[in-house]
């Protein structure tokens, strides 16, 4: 099977969440290679890494949409859960058989991530964006109040 290639439509041109994805991408490709090389041990260290990392982001991206205040923030994390547990039952049945699930897991996690970023992440690209722009800006102004405070007061 072929990799994924990062495409311009994946960006969300929020820099750390287009980064994280292509950290998930990394890990689908990762998991192409294993395969490929028939290497089962590193079949099931790559599905592991991939798991937790992905988990990770959904975190860090649910805190992102929590304080940006995204009105669709409990059905993201639904979206999120769904996933998390249709990955885990993989897992659970990989080790519980000997099937090999590589082929089946891949599909999955290829079109879900591409149809999740390109629809909903899409959604909240301008309710988060707007939200960093307001905390940098805040930073901004406190770093020319506190360098205003140090000049004038040591």
């Amino acid at each position: 099977m072929p990799h994924i290639e990062w495409t311009d439509d994946l960006n969300t041109h929020i820099t750390i969440i287009d980064n994280q994805h292509k950290r998930i991408v990394d890990f689908i490709n990762q998991l192409y290679d294993a395969q490929e090389n028939h290497d089962k041990v590193l079949v099931n260290q790559v599905i592991t890494d991939l798991v937790d990392y992905t988990t990770s982001h959904f975190s860090f991206e649910e805190n992102l949409l929590e304080q940006a205040e995204y009105p669709f923030l409990i059905p993201h994390k639904k979206v999120h859960q769904l996933f998390i547990k249709k990955i885990n039952s993989f897992v659970e049945r990989s080790q519980t058989t000997d099937e090999d699930l590589t082929d089946e897991l891949l599909i999955v996690l290829e079109r879900w991530l591409i149809n999740h970023i390109k629809t909903e992440d899409q959604n909240y690209v301008n309710a988060v964006g707007k939200n960093i722009e307001n905390v940098v800006k805040k930073e901004e102004k406190k770093g020319k109040l506190s360098s205003f405070i140090n000049r004038f007061f040591g």
